[in-house]
């Protein structure tokens, strides 16, 4: 790997770098960097400073090379014609991190995902998966179960997912860009959001919407990607490496993310966060049901059993 020529990597987050799954771009720097012999550094460009997962991915597809690497949520990918891929993205398809967990380490069930975009022509391919925890509400005002979210604005990233997930819950998708959320909130523009835990206080929606409802209704699925024009410029070896490096932060995102999220709920609790618990989420799958059923049928439906044999 000495003779391998020097590259830099840019890595785009939207998060963060302190956040949950900062830290997970921070073990993949740090072990692909160790691995190379120092051929490969990877510069994480956190906290959205290249625009936001979409914003990204519009960049990538549109052939740019600014971007090589990016940790995307997986229904970041539904706009682009994935359908495997959306499976993961519906709600309560993951009934509990074990269960995602034996998804993503599944290694040929799994790589079929990861490959999805590259079997439709699209100019990425998944190096890895992880999470960031179950997906929850919170709104700027207080709630106490699933009936006081009908009416509101609740932000969706406009996909067709949540859009499906908030208009059964009653509520009104309303399309707020994940910069403007902050403000969003602060301002009226919506009146409540979702997000995993730990995105909920790296982000500080706590101080806007103190209000958290743990209905749990989709596992904050990621993936990273590479672009096509940055594989091609890694040598055999260095491709070895990332893909050795991924799943080390494949490995790493399992074992410490979810003591890492106990932690941040149990500070907005001390914190006097609102925090509801939902102890029976029937009816909260079934509000989900249309959307569940739209999505899981036809070609998919298989596809979508063999994960749920995953539990």
């Amino acid at each position: 790997m000495a003779n391998d020529p020097k590259v830099t990597l840019v890595y785009a987050e939207v998060n963060p770098i302190d956040s949950i799954i900062g830290h997970v771009a921070t073990a993949f720097k740090e072990k692909a960097e160790e691995l190379s012999g120092g051929s490969i550094t990877i510069d994480i460009q956190a906290g959205g400073v290249l625009g936001s997962e979409n914003d990204v991915l519009d960049s990538i597809m549109a052939g740019s090379n600014q971007i090589d690497i990016s940790r995307i949520s997986v229904f970041a990918l539904n706009s682009y014609g994935v359908q495997k891929t959306v499976l993961c993205t519906l709600p309560f398809t993951f009934e509990s991190r074990e269960h995602f967990w034996n998804f993503a380490n599944s290694g040929e069930l799994a790589q079929e995902f990861l490959n999805e975009p590259q079997e439709l022509g699209l100019p990425v391919r998944g190096i890895f998966f992880g999470e960031e925890g179950f997906r929850h509400f919170f709104t700027v005002d207080p709630i106490t179960g699933i009936d006081d979210l009908k009416g509101m604005k609740l932000r969706v990233s406009n996909d067709p997912i949540m859009n499906g997930l908030v208009e059964g819950l009653g509520a009104s998708p309303t399309v707020v860009s994940f910069g403007e959320l902050y403000s969003g909130l602060s301002t009226g523009v919506c009146d409540g959001a979702e997000q995993p835990i730990g995105n909920y206080k790296s982000n500080a929606f706590d101080e806007v919407a103190p209000n958290l409802i743990l209905d749990g209704h989709t596992l904050g699925a990621v993936q990273v990607i590479i672009t096509d024009n940055a594989w091609a410029k890694l040598t055999e070896n260095q491709q070895q490496v990332i893909m050795e490096a991924a799943a080390y932060a494949q490995q790493f995102n399992q074992e410490y993310v979810e003591g890492a999220e106990q932690e941040v709920l149990d500070g907005l609790k001390a914190d006097g966060v609102n925090v509801i618990e939902v102890t029976d989420k029937t009816p909260w799958v079934e509000a989900c049901k249309p959307v569940i059923d739209q999505y899981a049928s036809g070609d998919l439906a298989d596809l979508y059993q063999k994960i749920q044999d995953l539990k």
